[in-house]
Order: structure tokens, then sequence, then C-alpha cells
């Protein structure tokens, strides 16, 4: 890996020492929002002289290098006037733009030919989501969920009715890297997997890329979900929030020092509790009892963002949140405590160095941890005696600290070279049960479970992406190390893709892609639990390993749509999975590596998708064709068996409308094959399938559930939901007022999230059993859920 960091570095002095002969000039700078100074991501800046233009990068950095002449420069950006600047180039020149916001985006002249267009770049299966897109989807109570709106994408589905949890081309949550302001992101969900951790209010872009993936990702297999907080307004104090059914929400940024320093800060709690708090203590009292009882969650997020000069910014970033469900009750002396806590702590420092005008630095020290407690304690005391406790403790968690540097160098509009090097060292707690007791005659305190394991990931990267007229290629190589317990895992990642442009505007693209990933999720195939658990690959449990070929075509169309369809083939080595009827809340006393077995895993499809995210009316259609298999020769016998997520069709329609510009309104449908389960077979038995609408068969035919009761042999029933909001916009003194009525599941279809088995007897007309039959309920248990929210800006 260092001859590979060595080999950048000797490419890069080659090409800054060959730009010094040419008679060319650089024009960089930065692009940001003229009216906030958050830095604008993806922004273009384009010269019409020369036909050539520059991309900025997630600091809003740009760097275009020109030949000696006049330069008539465009700046552009959606939903941003277009900005032009003339001026004749003999010198390196920095240029910061200020873009102005438009109102009504339908009606802002936006040159087609000036925009990044989707044809334009290397980069496929990749989709980034305006913000403002996201918050106008309907949501489940109201609450803005990003992860939600991320499982209405082709090659995306959801965990089940209402879950939070992504499964990217076949993958399974653990390998997709969740990145918050570049820090990896262990648990994403609030409420058993119904709400997701990010405050839609703090956010600012979020890009997810399902392959291809660049080389200055890796460590997961399936997906790359970058999320990146606002920076905080550098010229006004405004705020935001909502008032909803179930949570509220506040954000409040603006400068600390005008043009220099801002923050950011952003709250966002449940109040359940605090509605049912003074019902229970008097349902309790009214029995004699002291009651009390905990049901939140909350997120904080904060930032400050100090500008140094143009050539030096500091980032300066955190998240705390957490799930809080706890009851306690005293009577007569006596007391019983029980109840989970999860959530996360994250921080990141960042330090922006614009180097030289072809070269830009960033710097970011990373911090993260998750951590699950579940508890149960019990204390006694009898009139005379001393008091006697016991309380048990279960916990587990994941812990890292880390540190990454990135360098971009543009020397000229034809290569935009990217290296790098990451650290991080890893803290695991696979879970462990801590017993106290105190007795009169007796003490325990005990530790049982698996201990703490360290390991330390190491990463180098390089890569290009180079522009040859029609033809694009993105080159690059991830290498990567792993180190635990006195061994060293090593992997060489090639990355590739391609892009070529037809002469009708057509862009024809392929990528290949290699992954490695060295820490694993122990979780159950049914249902994402806080106590799933973060461990490490060992000498016994390998990395997990993955090859993916995409190829597929795109094009904008009639300058507002973006279409693209792919094709793509996954291989999966070392995936995971616990054996056959081993989990790990029990049986603390033998290691977690003796749970589980390792195997292969296959998955490919198609997906169609066109979007349109400018305009009075926006949304998307998106459509995927796959299959997903797992092997393993410890689980079915060793047969192949489709995963549980194996579905195969999956549609969304999503459309949000501007009638007016105080009224609009959204749409969402989804459509997705019913999940594979397991059931169990008993002999010489029937088996019918229920629905929980009216309790009547769904249909009357028996149904022959898999063979031999093989793992995921049988299908529930086909998904589909319509979920409707409305928007009432008034302007206010002091700023904007909003209502949103939303309804979840407008059609009230009962889908299903689990089965349930029954026995059932048939009688002669003595009443003597003559058969019985087994009988599969599906249930549901997310009906028609009207919400009503309060937001207003100011």
């Amino acid at each position: 890996m260092t001859h590979v960091f060595k080999a950048a570095t000797l490419l890069v002095f080659s090409m800054l020492s060959l730009s010094v002969f040419a008679q060319k000039f650089t024009i960089s700078g930065y692009i940001e929002d003229g009216g906030s100074g958050e830095k604008l991501i993806a922004a273009n800046a384009f010269d019409l002289s020369t036909a050539s233009g520059a991309v900025s990068n997630t600091y809003g950095f740009y760097s275009l290098t020109l030949p000696k002449d006049s330069v008539h420069l465009e700046i552009s950006y959606i939903g941003y006037e277009t900005q032009s600047f003339n001026l004749y180039l003999d010198k390196n020149i920095t240029l910061n733009f200020k873009l102005n916001s438009s109102i009504e985006l339908a009606v802002v002249e936006v040159k087609a030919s000036r925009q990044a267009r989707i044809e334009e770049e290397t980069q496929m299966s990749r989709v980034d989501i305006p913000i403002e897109q996201i918050k106008k989807i309907p949501a489940l109570l109201g609450e803005v969920d990003v992860l939600k709106s991320l499982q209405l994408l082709p090659g995306v589905q959801s965990g089940g009715e209402g879950q939070t949890g992504l499964y990217v081309r076949g993958g399974s949550p653990d390998q997709n890297l969740i990145l918050l302001d570049g820090v990896p992101v262990y648990n994403v969900s609030h409420v058993l997997g119904i709400f997701s951790v990010f405050n839609a209010d703090a956010i600012k872009n979020v890009t997810l890329t399902k392959g291809g993936f660049p080389a200055r990702y890796g460590g997961r297999l399936s997906s790359v979900l970058e999320i990146n907080m606002k920076e905080g307004n550098m010229q006004e104090f405004h705020g935001e929030g909502s008032v909803g059914l179930i949570s509220s929400k506040l954000t409040l940024e603006g400068p600390l020092w005008k043009d220099k320093t801002s923050f950011l800060i952003s709250g966002r709690r449940t109040y359940i509790d605090l509605i049912t708090r003074p019902l229970i203590r008097a349902a309790g009292n009214a029995e004699g009892v002291d009651l009390k009882l905990k049901l939140y969650f909350y997120d904080l997020n904060a930032k400050i963002n100090h500008k140094f000069n143009d050539k030096h910014r500091l980032y300066l970033s955190a998240y705390s949140g957490s799930d809080i469900f706890s009851n306690k009750f005293a009577e007569d002396g006596d007391s019983f405590e029980g109840g989970i806590d999860w959530g996360n702590i994250i921080s990141a420092a960042r330090w922006n160095w614009q180097i030289m005008p072809k070269l830009f630095a960033n710097t970011t020290l990373t911090y993260s941890k998750y951590q699950i407690d579940i508890l149960a304690g019990v204390e006694t005391k009898e009139p005379g005696q001393p008091k006697e406790a016991f309380s048990a403790k279960y916990f587990s968690g994941i812990e890292d600290l880390g540190a990454k540097v990135d360098f971009d160098f543009i020397p000229s509009p034809k290569h935009y070279l990217r290296f790098g090097a990451a650290a991080t060292h890893h803290t695991y707690r696979p879970g462990a049960l801590a017993l106290k007791s105190t007795f009169e005659d007796s003490n325990l305190d005990t530790l049982i479970g698996s201990q703490n394991a360290n390991s330390g990931e190491y990463a180098l990267y390089v890569e290009d992406d180079i522009s040859l007229g029609a033809l694009k290629a993105n080159i690059g190589l991830h290498a990567s190390g792993f180190a635990v317990d006195g061994r060293l895992y090593k992997s060489l990642q090639p990355r590739i893709g391609l892009r070529y442009l037809l002469s009708n505007d057509v862009a024809l693209k392929t990528s290949f892609a290699t992954m490695t990933q060295y820490i694993n999720l122990l979780t159950s195939e049914a249902l994402s639990l806080p106590t799933d658990l973060w461990v490490p690959s060992t000498e016994v449990v390998k990395p997990q390993q993955s090859w993916q070929l995409a190829v597929g075509a795109a094009k904008t169309l009639w300058d507002e749509y973006e279409f693209s369809i792919e094709g793509y083939y996954k291989d999966l080595k070392n995936v995971l999975s616990f054996k056959e009827g081993a989990s790990f809340l029990f049986g603390l006393e033998n290691d977690w590596q003796d749970k589980v077995t390792q195997g292969d895993g296959e998955t490919y499809g198609a997906e169609f998708f066109i979007q349109k995210k400018k305009g009075r009316t926006t949304g998307w259609i998106g459509y995927t064709l796959s299959w997903n298999w797992r092997q393993f020769d410890e689980v079915n016998g060793g047969k192949r068996f489709p995963f549980r997520y194996d579905r195969r069709h999956d549609v969304s329609v999503v459309v949000s409308h501007d009638f007016t510009k105080r009224l609009s309104g959204s749409l969402a449908w989804v459509y997705g094959t019913g999940n594979a389960v397991t059931l169990e077979i008993f002999s010489s038995q029937q088996y019918v399938r229920y629905n929980d609408e009216s309790g009547q068969l769904s249909w009357q035919n028996n149904y022959n559930v898999g063979t031999n009761g093989e793992k995921n042999g049988f299908r529930m029933s086909d998904y589909h939901r319509m979920d409707a909001s409305l928007e009432f916009k008034k302007q206010k003194k002091w700023g904007q007022a909003t209502w949103v009525l939303g309804v979840y599941n407008a059609y009230w279809n009962r889908n299903p999230y689990y089965l349930i088995s029954e026995t059932e007897y048939e009688y002669d007309m003595n009443y003597n059993v003559i058969g019985q039959k087994t009988v599969f309920k599906e249930i549901s248990i997310l009906p028609i859920i009207p919400s009503i929210a309060y937001n207003f800006k100011f």
C-alpha cells in the first residue's frame, strides 16, 4: 500500500511540473448560496469559449485551468440563477461566487448545456435527492424521514412495513456505509426501526451510491450513503421547526461573526411520555404504587463553521441521539426497574486547506460510538432487615476513533485526481451481562459474556476522472488493511467506471468495483433490533468480499427529466449468518464466533429510473426487477435459498406539485413482491393462507409451503401502499407558517408484517375430532394513519 501512495504522489508532482511550462492559468474559488453562505455541492463552472468546465466538490471548491485568453464563465446550479463573468485570463485568479436562489424554478431560464447532466457524468448507480424534495414526500405520522425516502428509489428495499432499514441491490444493512459529515453511523433508527436518526431540518444534501464505487470509498459491500449537515447561515439569524403528533423539532442557525463564523443547532424529541406521565402517575397513586415511565427518543445536531481566510476553513460537527424506554415502580418498600436505552454519539473536526489553485486538501478527525444497555433490577426491604437487591445489565456496542486526509488535484479540465489515506481504531463490545446482588449473607458482582476486542483499519486510495472527448473514465485503486489479534488482512480493490457519449446525447455507462468489508453485524433476518451486534473479522471469521458489474444508459430528456436504465450483477463471499437455531440474546457463555457461519451470495437485476428535480411538478418513477440468493453449508442443508428480502418486483411513484404559492400536494405509491419467509412444516397437515382483515381465506385452495420446510420457501402477500399529503403555506410578518395534512396507507391495505400459526380442528356431528390443519395468518400492524403537523420558518 506504501508503493501505491508513493506512485500517486509522484503522479501529482509530475503533473504539477508539466503545468509550469504550459501557458495555462487557473481560476479557483468557492461557490455558495448568496443568502446563507452555504457551500453548493456539484455546482457547475463552465467556460463558453473553450467548452470546458469544472464541478465544485463537497466543500464548494472548484478549480478550472484554461489557456491564456478571454474567458466567458457561467456559474450554474439547479434552483439558482445563473451568473456570468467575463475576464482575460493571464494569471492565476481566485473568484468566489454567491448564487441567488430562484423563487419559481419553472420560470427561471436555465441553459441545459451549462448544467451538469446525468449523461455527462462518469459515475453511474448514484442518486442525489434534493432535501427540499425529501421534505415534500408524505411521511408516517408526519415525521419527514430521509431513509424512508431512499426506500422509494430503484434498487433499494425496506426491511418491512414502516421500517427504515436499507437493503441495497441484495445487500444487508451492515453492508451500507452511512456517513454523517464523513463519520460512520452504526445505528440509524429509532423505535425499533420505525424512524431514522436523521433530522431533515439539519441536513444539506443526501447522495446514495449503489455501485460503480469510486476508489475513495471502502469498507462496505453494497452502498455508500453520504449525508452532510448544513453549515449554518453566515449572514443572518434564522430558525425553523415543527410541532407534530409525536414529536417537535427546532433548528437555529446564524452568524457568530458575520462572513467568518456560523453555527447551527437542531433538536428533536418525542413527548408521548410527557403527555401520559400525569395519567400514569395518577393511576399508580390510586393503587398505592409509585410508577414512573420514560418513553421517548431525541436527536441533537450541532455545527460550527469558521473561515480563517480563502485558503483555510474549520468545521466542527456533532450528533447525539438516543432511545430511552424504561419504567420503575415502588410499593411497600419494594421496587422494580427495567428498561432499554440505545444511541449514537458522533463528532468530526474537518480542516479545509487550499494548498494552491489546483490542489485542495481536507483533513478529518472522527469519533463514533454506538451503545445499548438493557437493565433490570429489584430491591426488597423487610421491616428490621437490611435492603436486598439484584440487578442485571446487558450491554454492547462499538466505538471508533479515526483520522483521514483527502486531496483533490485538478491539473486540467480533462483530469480530476483524488488520493488520500485513512486510519480507524475500532473497539467492539460484543455483548456482556453484568450481574450484581446484595443479600444479607452473600454478595455477587460478576461479568458473563464476550470480552472487548480491538482492531485497526487502514486505507490508501488514488483515482482519476479522465475526459477523452466522448469517452470518460474513472479509474482507481483502493488498498486496505485490517489488523486484529496479531493478524493483518490486506486487500487491493480495483475500480473502473466508463462513459461513452453517443451523438444523440445518450450516455452508455459501465462500471466494475471490488469491495472488502472487515466489520460485521450479527442480526436477525426478521427484524432489526438494537441488540444486533457489531463484531470484527477474526482468524475464524474472514472479511466479506464482493465484486459488482453494472451496465446502463442515461439521458436528459426535454431539459428536465433524468432517465437511466441499469443492469447489475453482484457476487458476495464470506457473508455472515447465524447457524440454524443460534441466537446471541441467550447463551452468553459461548463465543459469538461459534454461533455464526459464512457463505456466498449472488444478486442480479435491472433498474429503471426517471426523475424530475425542478419545476412546479417534481418526483420520480422507479422499477426494479431483481433476484437475491444466499448459500451456507450449515444452513438449509447447504442448498441455495432466496434471501429474506428477495423481491422480484419493486415499483415506486413519487409526485409533488405546487398548485399555487400557498398550496402544494404530494403522492407516493409503492408496490413490492412479498417477503420470503421460512415456515415450520408438520407432517400430514394442510396449509391455508389467511389474512387478518376479516379472518377469511385469501384463497380457498390448500397452499403448498415450499419443499420440506426449506428456508425462505414461502412468500407473504405482495405489499402495496399509497401515502398523500397537502401543505398550506402562509406568509407572516415574522416568517412562514405551514400546515401539513398527511395520510399513511391511504386506501388501508392490510400489508403483512409477520405470520402466526394456529391449529384448527375438524369435528363430526358428535363433536369428535376427525382432522386438523395448521393455518398461517398474516398480521398487519399499520392501518390508515392520518397526521397533522405545523411547520414554521423565521
